[in-house]
């Protein structure tokens, strides 16, 4: 009967680990890219015209005739951008839709309209324009209307 318990106890273990490695292998735990250069991440945001669509707060981009920009990045944000959410804004940009876009923004089928660089972009390019993006995030608390009762 000790035996069985042994053997029973064994498999569960076992079989509880197989399922940890599932859940591992889709977490984003321990997913980092090496630093980038902000420099070349400002050239390759150029180079791939995302300024066709894109501002930057505080960055003075040339124009691209016949475009005009209407998503504007960095600024101020109550929560940290964080790299991660940079480059999955970047790779997959229907991830998450932020709310307010303009119906000319977001396609029909509700996805962006941003097109997708993953098969012309470098992996060095993705890590350089976020580190080009992230430091023109300035993270203030939000501000919170506490009512007041008699």
């Amino acid at each position: 009967m000790k035996r069985f318990s042994i053997l029973t106890l064994l498999l569960t273990l076992f079989l509880s680990l197989g399922a940890c490695d599932e859940e591992r292998t889709m977490s984003e735990r321990g997913f980092r890219l090496p630093d980038g250069n902000a420099t070349a991440g400002r050239e390759t945001f150029l180079y791939m015209h995302c300024n066709q669509c894109h501002t930057i707060e505080g960055e003075e981009l040339p124009p691209i005739p016949g475009f005009d920009p209407f998503v504007e990045l960095g600024g101020t944000v109550t929560r940290v951008k964080t790299y991660g959410e940079l480059v999955t804004a970047i790779i997959n940009p229907s991830h998450k839709l932020a709310n307010g876009y303009a119906k000319e923004v977001v396609s029909e089928d509700g996805k962006s309209k941003m097109y997708v660089y993953n098969g012309f972009m470098t992996v060095q390019e993705l890590i350089d324009i976020v580190m080009f993006l992230q430091p023109h995030y300035e993270v203030v608390p939000p501000e919170f209307q506490y009512r007041v009762y008699p």
